[in-house]
Formats: C-alpha cells, structure tokens, sequence
C-alpha cells in the first residue's frame, strides 16, 4: 500500500510540527456505546484540520484486555473491536492525509498482554520450552522457589507489588508493570524481527512515525541480578544494546521516510542524547519540560538544557505540558506544587482553576513559541481540568497497585465534551461514557468555545495559525526583568512570558501578534500572562 506520494514532500515536518495526541477511548464516541471510537475520530478531523495540528498520535488502538488502557497488546496488526476495524484504520490513516495530517501510532515494545499469543503459548509449553524463551521465565528463590526471582521494584509509581508472578508449575515471569504485561526477552531474534515486521506493517498502511513507549526499559541484563546489589550497569533501564535495536529499527523506517518519538525517561543528559544520534530515533519527548514547576528559573533551566543536550546529535526538541499519565495542566498550575511528580499525587489536592487556567494559557504560548516540536493531549486546548473520578468507578491500575493511594490517571482520560445541551456533553449519544463526566463539563464544549474569543480553543487556534512566524531559527534570550521570560526567534518574533508579581512592560516592538490575556490599562503584561511580538 505505501505511503501517498505527496507524504514525502516535506521530510523535515516533524523537526517543528504541532502534534496531537488522540486517547481514542476518550475522544469522540461515533456508535454511542460510552467508549471512543475510529468513527467518532474520522467525524471530529474536520476540526482537528481547523485546529491547525500537522499530526494525530494514537495511543494503542490495538486488541487488548485493557486491563492497562491498552498498552497491553494482544495483537499488533488488529483494532480492538471497541474501537473499529483495520480497514477503518486504514481510511482513518487516508482521511487524515487527505486533510494533511499524518498520523503516529503506539508501538509498546517492552511487553505484550498475557493474551497475546505468544504468552498463552508459553504458559502452555512449561518450563524450558522454547515459547518460554521469548519472555523472562524464572525459577524462584528460596528452599522451594517461593520467593521472587530478584528484587527489581515495579515501574508503576508507589506500587509495591512485585514484578514477579508465580505460575502453578514454579516458574516465575517477570513484568515491569501489571501480572498482564509480561516483559518480552529483546535478546531473542524472534522478538527483534516481529517488530521490525510490525513496524513495516503499520507504514505500508501509510502511518508517518511510530511513539515508542517506555523506550528504554526493553534490555535486560540476561543475569537478571539484584538491583540493590548491581545498580550499575543498570539491569534493566538504558542499557548500551538498546542501541542496537534503534539503529536496526531507524532502516526500516528511513525506507519509508518516517520517524521516531521515544519515550525517554533518563536523568542523564548525555545518555539522554544518545537514543537521538543520526541513525537511531528521530526525536524523544522532553519530560523535564512537562514536569517543571511554573517557575521562571526552572522554567528557563530547562529550555537551556533542552536545547543543549539535543544540539550535539543535531535533533529538535520536543515540548509538551501534559499527557495521558499526568495531571492536566490547569488543576497542576493551580496548586501550591506546580511541578509534577507521580510519587508525589494524592487525593483531595486543592487548586485554583481560574490561577491555573491563567497559567496554562500563558504556557501554551510558551511551548508554540519554543524551537522543535510541540505536543497537544487531547482536552488541552479546551483548557480542561483534571476530572475528580469516584472511587467506585476508579479503572486505572496505578490506584489499584497503589493500594489506594495514588488517584491513578483517569482524571485526565475523562471523555471530551463537544457540545452543551447534547447527552454526555456530545461524546455520544446513548450509553454513558467508560469514565464520568463531571457535572461542569459542558461548560468546555466546542460548540462553546469555538466563536468565543477569549476561550482557550481560540488562544490555541490563534496560536498554532501564528506559530511558523517564529520561523526555524535558534533561540536568543532577551534582557528582562526577574521573573520575566523574553526570547526571540528567526525573523525577529519575540516570545514574553510575565511570571513576577507585578506588571511588566513589554519590549519595543512593532506589532503585537497574540496575547494570552489582556494587557493592563498601562499597556503592561500582567501576572501569568504571555505575549507574542513582532520586533
């Protein structure tokens, strides 16, 4: 099938594209049965074209059990039924073309669900049977194998269950995340050559980049040593032969001129970089960003450190405030603790919705306004909070693993709402959705939003309509006053966010482009305000 000619016009689109992550789930519901849908997507990219956004990101869309809101994957070349068909996909995948919006797909290479057919095989076969070869199979510790094999925590934040599950023959398996995600055995051939297959079956389908999550957990060392007793090399997080993997991976893609976005998660910048050289992914997302407090130092912190970690390996930054895992930006920007950490969520956190709606908008012009590219989560643009779910509708496994504790993450995977006055705010039309809507949440729909100047899908129009005037040149820094963020780019357009307590006044300028709120009565920029100049 292959890509459509016009696709390769520009192979550099995604060095400074605007990218819009679809939770389908979530989205927009096209048969009315509570859950999103490929046909409630195909309907919605009219506006998603008027949006302005220059690629859709899927998360997995996949046949799964969704007992980890499918990123445990049964079967990679099939849509779970809850959402469509292949051939919808495939008409999805055209659609958006047509309207030139290509589309990223999720691949979670790390692990499979306990349905896919490879692990039903394995549990099948017992123990050192080649089936079992394919995942990390292990006989326990202990007088009689009752205890783990090691002591690796799991990568859920505050989970404190273990990453091993005992089947009734003895052997243990490992699994970084739920007992229904088995890690894969990346040192196995066979799993290296099925996604390399899978990826070529998702660009001859005309996908135009792959996300890959949790990007640097898939090798493990083969000893599967204690971590307290080898904590370097690491044993299962950024190890050398990842490289080998990404370098295969890159050829096939670079056939069909498409890209990469991993899911980076490193402390270190220079190992960081590393996933970004010439010839492995093409660019990775930037959590310092997302998880920095509203703060201009911190802020200005990571901006510098962005850019310098990617300047070496030549990539462009990625920028983006919110994600289906964390909390949406304006309940977090209306805290105390702006920044994000997930060891830190807690249930019943106080915000201030109109302090962090304010926030948020000034931060939207922020990251537009940053070189490389910026991703949007779905909601985001509606300026949608972080949605208080009931305890007895709770789904995600982070709370459940957490014993509690955490609130887990369907406070941001809540179903938009697209029109006021329509049942379930437009999302659908008969059943109500997977996860509730708050009683508030016509009060974000489109229909709402869209001829409302002020609203913040206006702001987010505005914004990405403006965004090429800053060009494709680098970053200078301004003169400006404590708490204040001033930048320039190519063609002299500046960028001025005011994050002090008193108005600032703006620089010379010839025109003023946009504005994330009023300027005062003297013409300065407010508290918690940005504004975008031409000089």
């Amino acid at each position: 099938m292959g890509q459509p000619s016009h696709a390769r016009k520009d192979p550099d689109w995604w060095r400074s594209a605007v990218i819009y992550q679809v939770y389908v789930r979530s989205f927009a519901d096209g048969d009315g049965d509570g859950t999103g849908d490929l046909a409630g997507v195909r309907s919605r990219l009219p506006y998603l074209a008027e949006l302005g956004v220059d690629a859709l990101w899927f998360t997995p869309w996949y046949l799964s059990p969704l007992k980890d809101g499918g990123y445990d994957v049964a079967d990679y070349r099939t849509i779970d039924p809850a959402f469509g068909t292949l051939a919808e996909a495939e008409k999805l995948i055209a659609e958006a073309r047509e309207l030139g919006i290509r589309t990223i797909v999720d691949i979670v290479p790390n692990h499979v669900s306990d349905q896919h057919p490879w692990f039903r095989a394995a549990r099948a076969a017992g123990p050192g049977s080649p089936e079992r070869a394919l995942f990390h199979f292990r006989p326990g510790r202990g007088p009689h194998g009752e205890l783990p094999p090691n002591d690796w925590p799991s990568q859920f934040a505050g989970s404190t269950e273990p990453v091993w599950t005992r089947l009734p023959d003895g052997d243990w398996y490992l699994h970084l995340f739920t007992p229904e995600q088995p890690d894969l055995n990346w040192a196995h051939p066979a799993v290296r050559q099925e996604h390399e297959d899978i990826l070529r079956f998702w660009f001859e389908r005309g996908v135009a980049g792959v996300r890959i999550d949790s990007a640097a957990l898939l090798a493990k060392d083969p000893d599967l040593p204690d971590l307290a007793a080898h904590p370097e090399p690491h044993p299962f997080l950024d190890r050398d032969e990842l490289h080998t993997v990404y370098r295969s991976w890159r050829r096939v893609a670079d056939e069909y001129d498409a890209v990469f976005v991993g899911e980076v998660w490193l402390p270190d910048p220079e190992r960081f970089a590393r996933y970004l050289r010439p010839d492995e992914l093409h660019t990775a997302f930037n959590f310092s960003f997302l998880t920095c407090p509203w703060d201009p130092g911190r802020l200005r912190a990571s901006i510098d450190t962005t850019l310098a970690e990617h300047a070496p390996v030549g990539a462009p930054a990625t920028w983006v405030l919110c994600n289906h895992d964390v909390t949406r930006t304006v309940t977090r920007y209306g805290r105390a603790d702006t920044a994000f950490d997930f060891a830190t969520k807690a249930f019943g956190t106080p915000t201030d919705l109109a302090l962090g709606t304010r926030r948020a908008r000034a931060a939207a012009l922020l990251s537009l306004a940053l070189p490389g590219s910026v991703y949007v989560y779905q909601g985001e643009e509606l300026g949608l909070p972080e949605a208080e779910i009931p305890v007895d509708r709770i789904q995600d496994p982070m709370y459940f693993r957490s014993h509690g504790v955490d609130p887990g993450r369907d406070g941001c995977r809540v179903p938009l709402p697209w029109v006021d006055g329509m049942p379930y705010a437009g999302f659908g039309s008969h059943e109500e959705p997977w996860l509730p809507q708050p009683v508030d949440w016509p009060s974000y729909a489109v229909d709402r939003q869209l001829h409302d100047p002020d609203s913040m899908l206006t702001l987010y129009r505005q914004a990405i309509a403006l965004r090429p005037q800053f060009g494709d040149g680098p970053l200078t820094w301004l003169p400006a006053p404590d708490g204040v963020l001033a930048f320039s780019r190519a063609d002299g357009v500046l960028c001025v966010v005011n994050l002090a307590a008193t108005p600032a006044d703006l620089p010379a300028h010839s025109r003023f482009l946009l504005g994330s709120g009023p300027l005062d009565d003297a013409g300065r920029l407010p508290q918690d305000t940005a504004a975008w100049l031409r000089a």
